[in-house]
């Protein structure tokens, strides 16, 4: 699938993109570009993988123009540049359009100036049924994509999307974050340990991706079906692993912040289609429509009720403890 292809990955110094591009490269690619704007991640990025097939592109997903020379060439954009810290978006609404709206855009009119062969944004939970501005900012994101499968004319570009919450380790998300303050001896902060999140690892969140470049029509969002935990057992497992009997402190909600992640919600429900044993299939209404495009392996869902995290299996702590150890992140 990835043999003598090239690649490009905007966001690419990010976690998920720093663990993208490590399995690619296993995969015998011909090149990937890593386009971002930090200089000091690009270097650092360069110098852990020390690989001559990766290129490294400063740049901006605002500037359309860096973009299309960025994609000559290219094979398959992976789309994960974006803003994404929920506080800092409610504050500064109108940066995160630029980037996550007007950016997004940028990406599919260079891949379609360029014949780019399949384009792949990455999408999050916040984009399903949004009330904070990321949340709507990525829900544009998925639509500009999808949409992008009438507009594109002439050109062969396949648009798609996969969407899931946060990756487990990955940078701001509850896990370093927590373990950030045992470490600075600071009590930890919870909303509410009843809080409910998806669990999605690195390694799943990579198959998904890889699932949804091989399977996808055009026009589809790839959802994982995953387990959930709550951030009260995270928290206790954390403690547990670092032998730390920091104490929790319970905080406000904070501006946008969701009880429950959602992944689906009821009114997609009826375009939804799903395999067996790993993902969730959502496709625009008017591909819903044409049977011809739905892969034989998938049935229309067994969905009645929105898919989200307070409604499918909760991991024990036990089960949480073996998943943190295996993910070898380092909680010492």
């Amino acid at each position: 699938m990835f043999e003598n292809k090239k690649i490009l990955i905007t966001g690419g110094t990010g976690s998920l993109g720093s663990a993208l591009t490590k399995r690619l490269l296993d995969n015998n690619v011909d090149t990937i570009r890593i386009f971002s704007r930090d200089e000091l991640k690009q270097s650092q990025m360069d110098e852990s993988f020390d690989d001559s097939r990766l290129r490294f592109l400063i740049g901006d997903i605002r500037d359309k123009d860096r973009l299309e020379k960025a994609t000559e060439g290219i094979d398959i954009v992976i789309h994960a540049a974006a803003l994404k810290h929920v506080p800092v978006i409610e504050y500064n609404p109108f940066e995160a359009i630029k980037t996550n709206v007007q950016g997004a855009q940028n990406v599919v009119d260079a891949c379609l100036k360029n014949d780019v062969k399949f384009a792949l944004a990455i999408g999050t939970d916040k984009a399903v049924s949004p009330f904070n501005t990321y949340g709507a900012t990525k829900l544009l994101m998925e639509r500009l994509f999808v949409s992008a499968n009438y507009h594109k004319g002439h050109h062969e570009t396949k648009f798609s999307c996969v969407r899931y919450g946060n990756v487990l380790g990955s940078r701001g998300s509850i896990v370093p974050k927590f373990v950030e303050q045992i470490r600075l001896g600071k009590k930890i902060t919870i909303t509410d340990p009843n809080m409910t999140r998806f669990n999605i690892t690195m390694n799943q969140a990579l198959e998904l991706i890889f699932r949804a470049i091989k399977n996808s029509q055009g026009g589809d969002v790839h959802v994982p079906k995953l387990e959930a935990y709550t951030v009260g057992d995270m928290k206790d497992v954390i403690l547990e692993l670092m032998e730390s009997n920091t104490e929790a402190e319970k905080i406000p909600v904070r501006p946008g912040e969701k009880y429950d992640e959602i992944l689906i919600n009821e009114h997609e429900i009826r375009d939804t289609y799903e395999n067996q044993d790993d993902d969730y299939v959502i496709y625009e209404n008017q591909l819903a429509k044409d049977k011809k495009i739905i892969p034989k392996n998938l049935e229309k869902t067994s969905l009645t009720d929105q898919y989200s995290s307070d409604k499918v299996k909760t991991v024990s702590k036990e089960e949480l403890k073996q998943i943190l150890i295996e993910q070898k992140l380092d909680l010492k």
